[in-house]
């Protein structure tokens, strides 16, 4: 009889050839029904918004590889019992495992955007699962392997040589590598952008001025790199969409529906602006804030195409997969360079923020403005509707709070004595623009930073400060002040729920 380790290997081998076969089959349809991605994005939704913030602010942008971990080491747990479960009976075995396979094409199911074919991958995975447990339990035997002479054969009709179960678990691992790798190939080449080849903007941005991080090593760039710039949402895989079968819809309380193409888009005026986004969940000094130059279609150039009726309150955006957020109609609208965005920095949007196309509303928080894959805008109240982020009790209303971080040096950091300085970057809120950033060394008097230059009052600034470091431990803070004379509140708030306040204090250590 095998040892029961054997059998719980059977089961967590068995359990891997079916995860594998179901991401294969996502990949060819949607990756989202991904039976381990539709129950991560399941939890996601079910895990109270304390904890969101401690996974954020303790993993930062790795929290969703924490989450998928998570949920593969629990699956693999009870993976390990099914083949257990197996080694005394089989079908008691194979009846846990269609059990998680049932939790999977429930939740996978239960999307907001799901259709009939998104249980596709749960059955993959259930054939496939069950199959590989058989394959292992039942393998046939060797019939090289005789009695030795003088000896007996026991009859055991459901043991086979030890080869035999090593043929079959090798090859079994070689099929789930193989169906995991053609997975990850197929959602990638699904993934690929083409050029998107950008009419000239009718309201194009200014020339973009040259930041000071070449002259102060460890100053954030002026304008961050499309590849490290940060991303905050619930979803674990980006979603794949067919920029020619996609359309942006306008509905709700309008006078009349309208529904747009991406080639339309294009052909609507576009606008350049240099705009910096920063997510809720950032606390004070954290990384989630950065600037991009972004081209697409004002927001009121739109809502004029539907005509908007009296009463709206709420923009209730939703995204390809039922995502919704909601936007206070009267900030969206008050002159600010709200956007329909289709680029990012001179390119298509990269898929992972938003394409092919995004709400970008400078000034806002992007839990109440910034939709992602956004394909359709309801205007309506907030009374009739409630978005994602309001049912768990986030503000409605959440204006960007004016805020300061340094960069260097970082917090902790040993730097040698002497002359050095201590710079990084500011943002406020709309209309106000940063005018004065103050450091403050040791608790001593405020003083003034030198700004680096200016991209508009909808960009962050860089700044510095020339400092003599003395050897020993210092404590650095700064703050920023706006152009309507606001001063960086010093009162500490929690993101939740309407963002982080207070001032950044760092200590460093000078050899």
């Amino acid at each position: 009889m095998r040892s029961r380790a054997a059998y719980a290997l059977f089961g967590v081998l068995a359990t891997l050839v079916g995860v594998a076969a179901g991401h294969l089959v996502a990949a060819l349809l949607d990756p989202a029904s991904s039976p381990v991605l539709a129950v991560g994005s399941q939890v996601i939704d079910l895990t109270p918004t304390p904890m969101k913030e401690w996974a954020i602010e303790h993993f930062g942008s790795n929290d969703k590889r924490v989450l998928i971990g998570s949920v593969m080491g629990g699956v693999l747990v009870l993976a390990a019992v099914a083949g257990l479960l197996a080694r005394r009976r089989f079908a008691l075995g194979a009846a846990l495992q269609l059990v998680l396979v049932g939790v999977a094409a429930f939740t996978a199911l239960h999307r907001p955007a799901a259709e009939p074919r998104d249980v596709l991958p749960s059955l993959a995975a259930a054939a496939a699962g069950v199959g590989a447990l058989w394959l292992l339990a039942h393998p046939r035997r060797d019939s090289s392997e005789v009695p030795s002479a003088g000896r007996r054969a026991e009859p055991q009709p459901n043991q086979a040589s030890r080869r035999g179960v090593l043929l079959a678990a090798g090859g079994l691992a070689v099929a789930a590598a193989a169906m995991g790798g053609a997975g990850r190939w197929i959602a990638h080449y699904r993934a690929r952008l083409t050029d998107i080849a950008f009419p000239r903007p009718a309201d194009p941005a200014p020339a973009f001025p040259a930041g000071i991080e070449a002259d102060f090593p460890g100053i954030t760039p002026l304008r961050v790199p499309t590849g490290d710039f940060y991303r905050v949402d619930t979803r674990l895989d980006v979603p794949i969409v067919d920029r020619d079968g996609w359309s942006l819809t306008l509905d709700g309380m309008v006078d009349q529906e309208v529904e747009l193409t991406f080639d339309d888009l294009l052909a609507l005026p576009l606008v350049e602006r240099d705009i910096t986004l920063t997510c809720v969940s950032n606390s004070v000094g954290g990384p989630y804030v950065g600037g991009a130059r972004w081209i697409g279609v004002r927001l009121t150039d739109l809502l004029d195409l539907v005509g908007v009726q009296e009463g709206v309150d709420q923009i209730f955006s939703t995204d390809v997969d039922g995502m919704t957020i909601g936007t206070p109609y009267e900030l969206a609208t008050d002159g600010r360079d709200a956007m329909i965005a289709l680029g990012m920095n001179g390119e298509a949007l990269p898929r992972e923020h938003g394409y092919p196309a995004r709400m970008v509303v400078p000034g806002l928080y992007g839990f109440i403005s910034a939709c992602k894959w956004i394909e359709r805008i309801t205007l309506t109240t907030y009374a009739e509707q409630d978005s994602y982020w309001t049912k768990r009790d986030w503000a409605t209303h959440a204006p960007i709070k004016i805020s300061s971080r340094i960069d260097t040096p970082k917090v902790l950091e040993t730097i040698k004595a002497g002359d050095t300085f201590i710079g990084g970057i500011a943002w406020a809120q709309q209309h106000g623009g940063v005018a004065k950033v103050q450091v403050q060394v040791d608790g001593g008097p405020w003083q003034d930073a030198e700004l680096g230059p200016s991209a508009g009052n909808d960009y962050w600034r860089q700044w510095h400060l020339p400092w003599t470091a003395e050897p020993g431990s210092h404590n650095l803070s700064c703050r920023v002040i706006d152009g309507q004379g606001n001063t960086q509140s010093s009162a500490r708030m929690d993101p939740f729920p309407e963002g982080s306040s207070g001032i950044q204090n760092l200590i460093v250590k000078v050899a």
